[in-house]
């Protein structure tokens, strides 16, 4: 009897679970609000990296992602992912020559790069820097469209969606049995939530707190523009991208920056450094800006793991959604159906914050 699982949440994390399991042969439902794509996933900067900052055991689970995307392109061709390579130097001299060093012996792919090579690199930065980092296999993966394809073809396996809203989980004798929406039951036999920054309220039915803050991320949308930009700008104090639409959005870092007391004010300075920063856009006017709460657990890193003090749920919540994707979809895949966990969740427990 094949297992039923419920997914509360359509984002780029529950699609990537949903579309796991129900290849697994799981009879999958998804529960979203949002519908196909979520609530963060649309506002997200979609940078898939393994870059600075990180730990190497987080390093490992974000390279390991990184390879689960190319796996999963082959499975699922068509989907809106491009290996674009990424420029950066957002970081003093000192700290980018610190990350080079030890990313480099960690494997990770980065070239020193000076001004001739940065230009040949994107052609239309106004003022090339004198030295920058660049790693080849950095990417994008268009986050809504790529959300989307997941589900449709989770649906081609059976899943079904469900649009509404989850009142709260529903409980027997200590153990998650399903999940309540709009006043109705849907049985599960295990219930996955990942809901994001609405993760907290839905994990608090069943009396689980989740240590999570969603600190907000401004990102500015031009119009669609000719092609200025090959791949991903990481720049002091502003990062941007050209989407696969022609539109170059920019954040003053790559969660987007703080809207400040009048976002629309800094949404439009924001873009005013941008088109600054770009020789030939000129034309490239300002559409919109977006305002994403990206869910970040306290520490920083992913929670990725059942619950502890209540059975039949299972928790994924991070704010690097979009390269962690493949991979905690097949990790949790698997730990759900088969109750193998892989090493490199290991530090990812929601237990971790129970100390």
């Amino acid at each position: 009897m094949a297992k039923q699982v419920i997914v509360i949440g359509a984002g780029i994390i529950g699609a990537s679970i949903a579309w796991h399991l129900a290849k697994a042969g799981a009879r999958v439902t998804v529960v979203s609000e949002s519908g196909p794509g979520g609530v963060a996933t649309p506002n997200s900067f979609a940078w898939i990296n393994a870059s600075w900052g990180n730990p190497e055991t987080y390093f490992r689970l974000r390279t390991r992602a990184m390879t689960e995307w190319m796996r999963l392109a082959k499975e699922l061709p068509g989907l809106p992912l491009a290996w674009c390579g990424g420029l950066c130097w957002d970081l003093p001299a000192d700290r980018l020559e610190a990350y080079a060093a030890e990313h480099s012996s960690w494997g990770y792919g980065i070239e020193r790069v000076g001004r001739e090579r940065a230009a040949r690199i994107e052609p239309n930065l106004a003022e090339p820097p004198d030295l920058a980092l660049y790693v080849a296999e950095e990417g994008v993966a268009e986050p809504v469209a790529t959300a989307k394809a997941l589900l449709a073809d989770a649906e081609r396996r059976r899943a079904r969606i469900v649009a509404g809203a989850v009142d709260a989980l529903a409980l027997s004798n200590g153990k998650v049995t399903g999940v309540v929406v709009s006043g109705e039951i849907f049985a599960a036999d295990e219930v996955v939530i990942a809901a994001g920054a609405g993760a907290p309220a839905i994990a608090a039915t069943a009396g689980i707190e989740l240590p999570i803050e969603t600190p907000p991320g401004l990102i500015v949308h031009s119009r669609p523009y000719k092609k200025l930009l090959n791949g991903l700008v990481l720049a002091e104090k502003l990062h941007m991208r050209q989407t696969a639409e022609g539109r170059i959005i920019a954040g003053s870092d790559f969660g987007g920056g703080d809207p400040g007391e009048n976002p629309e004010a800094t949404a439009r300075e924001l873009f005013a450094a941008m088109k600054a920063m770009l020789s030939g856009g000129d034309g490239l006017e300002f559409d919109f800006h977006t305002v994403g709460y990206r869910p970040t657990p306290t520490d920083g890193f992913p929670i990725v793991s059942r619950a502890d003090s209540v059975g039949g749920l299972y928790i994924a919540v991070t704010h690097s959604g979009i390269t962690l994707a493949p991979a905690i979809g097949l990790f949790a895949a698997r730990e759900i159906l088969d109750n193998e966990r892989d090493a490199l969740l290991a530090p990812y427990a929601l237990s971790r914050f129970a100390q």
